[in-house]
């Protein structure tokens, strides 16, 4: 995809030369109180077609409106149903609060900047943009891991880990959104800082500047916020597969001793636990390598220079990782049998999973201890 956006580039030129615009840059249409925050590499780069506003508004006012809907409904039906206020939950509904915020702080603005082909807000806001941005994304990355770090603790710890009460998770909670907001706020302070990207109408890290200074706040936040929490979700879920499966193969073991053909009832026989947690955990360790590797390829490029980056290019890293906040109340609201049954009581105009109560029923023992795997999964 990268390299169909790099290969596209000098047909584009070609066109915008043949019709005479030779001379024009993708910076022409910038405000002039943006030009001081516009890196000179973008300089070199003719207009983008007006085509891919178009398709980039379309596609982000899209994703805005299925995200605030998808996470709007998760946090009201999390909220508003008791059996699902539960310590674990207000992870999930933590989630879907960062990307609802996400996509209502940056949908809107994209939607209008790409009408305009440039960035029309001003620097201040500008700055508010990339902020939101990276708020709001390490937010939910982050609490991604504490959702993977308490379903380990249940499936793999059993009875050894300390169960999660609402002040533990209150407090790692807590702890997201001050980890989340002490990172984003140093580049208001210096260290880097927020600049228009090549395709003018959006506003993120400035991957470009030629200060190892500035160029070490990009790899260190990338330490904390996509390599460390990227290691923690699997390092998570490996053992929680692991673990599922060891109890599979005792309950198999078990089975085959009291001369039965399984433990289970025939509707837990068709999928087992093991390939259920190994789908959702593949599931999900994809999803965030497709929504934030984007975005690190490109601030890697620019900051090693190990390719041209174009305006068409950075198009991607802003798409994918606004995705990411369509298809997580999907992963891990939709696929919660108790959530899906209270969404098909609460909503049952957008529910088409039927009654699951059957579902929450089916316990899966790890070790010593008795979970439900499909509720934690």
């Amino acid at each position: 995809m990268a390299s169909a956006a790099l290969m596209g580039e000098p047909v584009m030129a070609a066109r915008w030369g043949g019709l005479g615009f030779s001379n024009q840059t993708v910076v022409d249409m910038v405000p002039p109180e943006m030009l001081p925050w516009v890196d000179s590499h973008w300089y070199q780069f003719p207009p983008m077609n007006p085509l891919w506003h178009g398709i980039l508004g379309f596609v982000i006012a899209l994703l805005g409106f299925i995200s605030w809907c998808g996470n709007g409904v998760v946090i009201y039906v999390f909220s508003n149903t008791k059996s699902l206020r539960t310590p674990s939950n207000l992870l999930v509904v933590n989630l879907a609060f960062s990307d609802f915020l996400m996509m209502v702080f940056m949908c809107p603005m994209m939607v209008i900047n790409c009408y305009y082909e440039t960035w029309v807000f001003g620097p201040l806001m500008c700055q508010v943009y990339g902020l939101a941005g990276s708020l709001f994304g390490c937010a939910s990355i982050w609490t991604m891991v504490t959702i993977a770090l308490d379903r380990y603790n249940v499936i793999v710890k059993g009875l050894a880990g300390a169960p999660l009460t609402n002040k533990k998770a209150l407090l790692w909670i807590t702890g997201v959104w001050m980890h989340a907001l002490a990172w984003t706020l140093m580049p208001m302070f210096g260290w880097n800082r927020y600049v228009p990207e090549g395709n003018m109408t959006a506003c993120g890290t400035d991957y470009l500047n030629k200060e190892w200074f500035h160029k070490s706040y990009i790899l260190i936040y990338s330490l904390f916020c996509y390599w460390l929490p990227l290691f923690v979700i699997i390092y998570s879920y490996f053992f929680i597969v692991q673990a599922v499966a060891a109890h599979e193969k005792t309950m198999r073991e078990q089975a085959k001793k009291m001369n039965v053909a399984s433990l289970r009832s025939s509707e837990a026989q068709n999928t087992s636990a093991e390939c259920k947690l190994a789908k959702i955990a593949l599931m999900t360790i994809s999803l965030w390598f497709f929504a934030w590797t984007p975005y690190l390829v490109i601030n890697f490029a620019g900051i090693f220079q190990t390719m041209t980056i174009s305006p068409l290019f950075t198009i991607w890293g802003s798409l994918f990782a606004k995705a990411n906040a369509v298809y997580n109340p999907i992963v891990y609201g939709i696929s919660h049998p108790k959530y899906r049954a209270a969404l098909n009581e609460k909503l049952p105009f957008l529910s088409c999973a039927g009654d699951n109560s059957s579902s929450d029923n089916q316990s899966q023992a790890s070790g010593t201890t008795t979970v439900s795997t499909e509720e934690k999964a």
